[in-house]
């Protein structure tokens, strides 16, 4: 088992995922509320995401939700891939407006 870091590229955030979990499983990590996590198996398409950089194992996904041009584009579902590397990731679908929400408090810097 090896451990990779996921970086969502809107948001700069980054957080550890196992090659034996999916990143929608490391992404409930990260504590953001209204993450949509649905069937958690490929069926409902709410965890879109596309991979921008890195290398990933898929496992199979509905078409309705992930046709032949997205896969090809890297336009996957979140719950149906494992990090083989680490990744940069764009949120697309149901996921994208509870990512992009700017939750973050700025900490000032030394001296502020």
């Amino acid at each position: 088992m090896s451990v990779f870091q996921i970086t969502i590229f809107e948001t700069g955030e980054s957080f550890s995922c196992s090659s034996e979990q999916s990143v929608l499983a490391g992404m409930v990590r990260l504590g953001r509320r209204g993450i949509p996590v649905g069937c958690r198996g490929g069926a409902c398409g709410v965890c879109k995401v596309e991979v921008m950089s890195g290398d990933i194992e898929r496992k199979v996904m509905s078409r309705s939700h992930v046709s032949e041009e997205d896969e090809k584009a890297c336009r996957v579902l979140a719950c149906r891939i494992l990090p083989g590397s680490d990744l940069v990731v764009r949120v697309l679908g149901g996921m994208k407006r509870a990512v992009n929400k700017q939750e973050f408090k700025k900490i000032p810097a030394i001296g502020e």
